[in-house]
C-alpha cells in the first residue's frame, strides 16, 4: 500500500456522544493538535486508529505506514477510514459520524461503547468533492456517504440544483438534513442487490439541463453499479463522475 501524506497521526478524546438514530451515533473529538488538521471539503476522509491494546500508540512521523507496519500486531492500531462531519480547528474539535452494526468490526464495536474520555487517534486524508463550475449535481451514497453528503447539502450556493439519493437500510437510518431551495432528496429503502432502487429512481427523472457533476460513493456494488447506469444509460462522461467503493459488504477492511 502506497500512502503520500505529510501530516502526522494525532491523538483526540472523545467529549461527547450524541446517537442521531438507532444506526448512527456522532462522536466529538478533541485535541491539542485538531487546530493544525488540514480540512479541504465536505468529504473529507480521515483514517482513524482504534487501540486494541492499554499500551496505545500511534506512528510519529509523517512516515507513518510503515511505522504502522512495524508495530507487533499485539499493539498495532487498527485503522479504518471516516469522513469528517464537522471541524472547528479553533475549539480543536471535531465530530465523526459512526454507522453501528455492534461488534462486527473494530470501529462499530469501538463505537457502540465510546464515551467522553476515550482516546483515539486521526490523520487528516483528503477531499475529492469538486463540482467547479457544474450546472447541477448528483449525489448517491448509503449510511457511510451519509455525513459527506448532509456537508455537500450545507455548502450548496443558493438556488443550485440537485438530486439526492440516499439508499438505507431502512427508515430508522433516516435523519434530518439540510435541503435547500433546488434539491430534491429521496430515501429509498435498500433492496437485495445495492444501487437498484436508486437505479430505478433514475430511470423515472429527467435530469436538468446543463453540465453534471455526480458524486456517489457507499458500498462498492452500489458506488460502480450507479457509475456505470449514468455512463451507458444517460450517456455521462467519465470525467463527469466521483465515485469511491467505501467498502464492500461480507468482506473486512484492511488492517
Amino acid at each position: 500500500m502506497s500512502v503520500k501524506n505529510r501530516q502526522r497521526p494525532m491523538f483526540v478524546t472523545v467529549t461527547a456522544v450524541q446517537r442521531l438514530s438507532e444506526q448512527l451515533a456522532r462522536i466529538t473529538l478533541a485535541g491539542d493538535d485538531v487546530p493544525n488538521f488540514e480540512y479541504a471539503g465536505p468529504d473529507h476522509l480521515a483514517r482513524v486508529f482504534f487501540p486494541v491494546a492499554e499500551d496505545f500508540r500511534l506512528p510519529v512521523t509523517e512516515d507513518w505506514w510503515p511505522e504502522l507496519q512495524a508495530m507487533p500486531v499485539e499493539r498495532r492500531p487498527v485503522m479504518r477510514n471516516y469522513t469528517v462531519r464537522r471541524i472547528d480547528h479553533e475549539r480543536g474539535e471535531l465530530d465523526i459520524d459512526f454507522v453501528l452494526h455492534g461488534d462486527s468490526g473494530p470501529a462499530s464495536k469501538w463505537a457502540c461503547a465510546a464515551a467522553p474520555g476515550d482516546r483515539i487517534g486521526v490523520l487528516s486524508d483528503r477531499s475529492e468533492y469538486s463540482p467547479q463550475d457544474a450546472d447541477w449535481q448528483l449525489l448517491v451514497g448509503d449510511e457511510t456517504a451519509l455525513p459527506a453528503i448532509a456537508g455537500m447539502l450545507e455548502s450548496l450556493k443558493p438556488q443550485t440544483k440537485a438530486l439526492v439519493y440516499l439508499e438505507v437500510a431502512d427508515s430508522f437510518t433516516q435523519i434530518d438534513l439540510t435541503v435547500p431551495d433546488g434539491v430534491e432528496l429521496a430515501w429509498l429503502n435498500r433492496g437485495r442487490k445495492r444501487g437498484i432502487e436508486v437505479i430505478k429512481a433514475l430511470d423515472s427523472v429527467e435530469f436538468p439541463e446543463g453540465e453534471l457533476y455526480a458524486w456517489v460513493a457507499g458500498e462498492s456494488k452500489l458506488a460502480t453499479s450507479i457509475r456505470r447506469y449514468l455512463v451507458n444509460e444517460r450517456a455521462v462522461g467519465k470525467k463527469q463522475i466521483y465515485f469511491c467503493g467505501y467498502w464492500r459488504a461480507n468482506r473486512p477492511a484492511y488492517d
